[in-house]
């Protein structure tokens, strides 16, 4: 009987597939550039663009074997902000309304070009990507917080971005 219960357990299992293959980026291509991206929100954050580009770049030093360079890359990201927004999500009072809570949303329109022949369709055109994250101004104001608040957002961004130049779940 266990011969059997052990029979089954293994048929099952090895008739399951999953495959997670993690980043798919083709072994022909080594390098990319990435030019800044500049900062056409309404409203601007003067350090936003420098610290967005930044942060791309180490992610995808860090996550991948690309070297980043200035010119002549294999693949090519390119982009503006286009939305740097401040709202309120929540109200506390409604006799003297107070906001409860707030988010920070940031949007990035990107091109990606991937050059590597074969691989050209993993490119793509002026795609958006946005992220956010909620925040309480209780007892302080935004200032002091938008460093880590826009940290927060953007680590969400080029996580994104690099998921959908590179990662390929099969």
């Amino acid at each position: 009987m266990k011969k059997l219960l052990f029979g089954l357990i293994i048929f099952t299992l090895s008739s399951c597939s999953y495959s997670f293959s993690g980043t798919s980026i083709p072994a022909e291509m080594k390098t990319v550039s990435v030019p800044i991206f500049e900062n056409n929100a309404a409203l601007v954050d003067p350090y936003l663009s420098n610290d967005f580009t930044d942060a791309f770049k180490d992610r995808i030093r860090t996550q991948s074997k690309l070297s980043v360079t200035l010119s002549g890359a294999q693949g090519k990201f390119e982009g503006t902000i286009t939305d740097y927004d401040i709202k309120p999500i929540s109200i506390q009072d409604n006799t003297k309304p107070v906001a409860g809570a707030n988010r920070l949303t940031i949007t990035v329109n990107v091109t990606f070009t991937n050059s590597v022949k074969g691989y050209e369709k993993q490119s793509f055109t002026n795609r958006p990507f946005t992220a956010f994250t909620d925040f309480s101004l209780a007892g302080q104001s935004f200032a002091p917080q938008q460093k880590a608040l826009n940290k927060k957002v953007i680590d969400q961004l080029t996580e994104n971005i690099f998921n959908a130049a590179f990662a390929q779940w099969q």
